[in-house]
């Protein structure tokens, strides 16, 4: 069970501890390695018509990737369709890593944060495109000036919306499931329904329903707020890029 109390823990330090390197970051490791082993394996001996189930798989989720670009953010911006296919793929495995006991990456707010900033910078940038430095800057006074503060708050709230929306819906459930889990330890050793043997224990109440619970947080929900996320993104950077 993922201790959900205190955030993801140590794992070991380098450099005399000046560098800590937390679960979240030994997780983000995994998930590339996983991902750069899948995509070896999904792309070898690619042939220009697909003879085998892995091949289309693979361009199963380009085409989708690349469909969902294209129909957000225009055909002009299709050179994003790479960065918003890793971003789906990561936040989609962030989320299901807990389904073998790891701890979910997306658990962590310092990565959805950071995801967020990268949007943030990526809607900066083509707002600065469109319409130059002095444009941009004065698009927080429009349609009138008094409005200036309101502005700025709705352009910070976009990159810190999308960040505790991924951050809360998956550490959440995470603490719904954890606490259900004590319930149920507490309610079989209550019932004597609880075994212990050394250090190990085994609650009867405790096999199934969290599981079950589990899914429904990692599985689904986790893939479906992976979704929105990207889609966001696309339409955010989208539609600073059609700004005139």
């Amino acid at each position: 069970m993922t201790d959900i109390g205190n955030g993801p823990k140590i794992v070991f330090e380098l450099f005399d501890g000046k560098i800590q390197v937390t679960e979240t970051v030994v997780m983000g490791w995994l998930i590339i390695a996983v991902v750069l082993l899948l995509c070896l394996w999904l792309t070898k001996d690619l042939k220009k018509i697909p003879e085998k189930k892995r091949q289309v798989l693979a361009e199963m989720f380009v085409n989708f990737v690349n469909d969902m670009v294209r129909q957000n953010m225009g055909e002009k911006l299709m050179c994003y369709a790479p960065y918003i296919g890793a971003l789906l793929i990561s936040a989609v495995l962030g989320a299901l890593i807990s389904l073998v006991g790891l701890r979910s990456m997306t658990a962590d707010i310092n990565v959805t944060a950071t995801w967020a900033l990268m949007t943030f910078i990526l809607i900066t940038f083509h707002k600065i495109k469109a319409n130059g430095i002095g444009g941009y800057f004065k698009g927080f006074a429009k349609p009138v000036a008094f409005i200036l503060p309101l502005n700025l708050i709705s352009e910070v709230a976009t990159p810190a919306s999308m960040a505790f929306r991924l951050f809360g819906n998956v550490a959440g459930g995470m603490v719904i499931t954890g606490l259900l889990y004590g319930c149920l330890g507490a309610l079989s050793s209550a019932l004597h329904l609880s075994f212990e043997m050394g250090s190990w224990a085994f609650n009867v109440f405790q096999v199934g329903i969290p599981a079950v619970l589990s899914i429904y947080f990692d599985l689904f929900s986790g893939c479906i707020q992976a979704y929105i996320f990207s889609m966001l993104t696309m339409v955010n950077v989208g539609a600073a890029a059609e700004e005139p």
